[in-house]
């Protein structure tokens, strides 16, 4: 991790109004707060037209951003971040820092958020945190927010529950960490970073912990970390499937079916993303109890 030791790096693109002001924000029900990479154009374009529409949905207001730094090497970044801010210019919905935007860097990125939505939109209801290869069920999250009433000012994680998970000490892996960066044989309680959903509430103790405790350069394992400080424990949500469906063999994983349950499947490509937006909202949709997931 680069920049291990910093925290503030300038915002290239900013949306400060996105929940119309510090003061208006607590008319949003629910910020997409959504991880991308710069190179990942059409994936943010798809979720911009089927489960990231900016909408109210039931009376929920619904608005959206994408987190992101810039692209590691200086000739993608030039063209990349001409890019983005085509896309701000058409959607206005882009959080860029300057910063390389690299796996490790991840945890920044989560943290620079949450000091974006202190400032600009600290009323908000609830934050769905995910990545860009997610579907997102929005219809079912909003249903499984309004079912918990009055805990957006309480404490509220849930997403796929990781429990006992040791650091991996393999160096050739992704998910390595040295001794020397944590010590500790277990990782504390965490949701899995591919999708979660937070309460207002609980974004504000992420960010409050976050500020004592050191950058850790595997994001959701540091969300963890915070919440731990706090004695706040994240929460399972069957419906959350960050590792993928797991039905049942001799099944169609891409029966609509499955997905019209869920709150959110990883992974998706964007082409799936919106045959399957498309798919769960048809009138004509038939399913029978073969194809339940509970």
């Amino acid at each position: 991790m680069r920049y291990r030791h910093c925290r503030s790096f300038p915002a290239l693109l900013d949306v400060p109004s996105k929940c119309g002001g510090a003061e208006g924000s607590s008319n949003i029900f629910l910020l997409l707060a959504i991880k991308s990479s710069p190179v990942n154009y059409e994936r943010r374009e798809v979720i911009r037209k089927t489960w990231g529409q900016e909408r109210t949905f039931e009376g929920a207001p619904i608005r959206r951003v994408f987190l992101v730094g810039v692209a590691p090497s200086a000739q993608d970044a030039k063209k990349l971040n001409w890019l983005l801010r085509l896309e701000q210019r058409e959607h206005g919905d882009v959080l860029q820092w300057d910063f390389k935007d690299t796996f490790f860097n991840l945890t920044l990125k989560q943290v620079l958020f949450h000091t974006w939505l202190e400032k600009h939109c600290p009323g908000v209801h609830f934050i769905f945190n995910g990545d860009d290869d997610v579907f997102v069920n929005t219809d079912n999250v909003i249903h499984f927010a309004m079912a918990t009433q009055g805990i957006e000012e309480r404490h509220l994680m849930v997403g796929q529950l990781f429990i006992n998970n040791s650091p991996v000490r393999i160096q050739h892996s992704k998910y390595f960490v040295p001794t020397q960066l944590l010590a500790s044989k277990q990782y504390p309680p965490y949701c899995g970073g591919g999708g979660m959903l937070m309460s207002g509430f609980t974004a504000h103790v992420i960010s409050r912990e976050s500020r004592d405790i050191e950058l850790f350069p595997i994001d959701d394992v540091y969300l963890g970390m915070c919440l731990e400080k706090a004695g706040l424990p994240p929460a399972s949500h069957v419906g959350i499937r960050t590792m993928g469906m797991g039905v049942p063999a001799n099944t169609d994983p891409f029966d609509p079916c499955y997905y019209r349950e869920l709150l959110l499947v990883h992974r998706f490509m964007p082409y799936e993303t919106a045959v399957m937006w498309q798919a769960i909202h048809e009138p004509q949709l038939l399913c029978s109890k073969r194809v339940s997931i509970f």
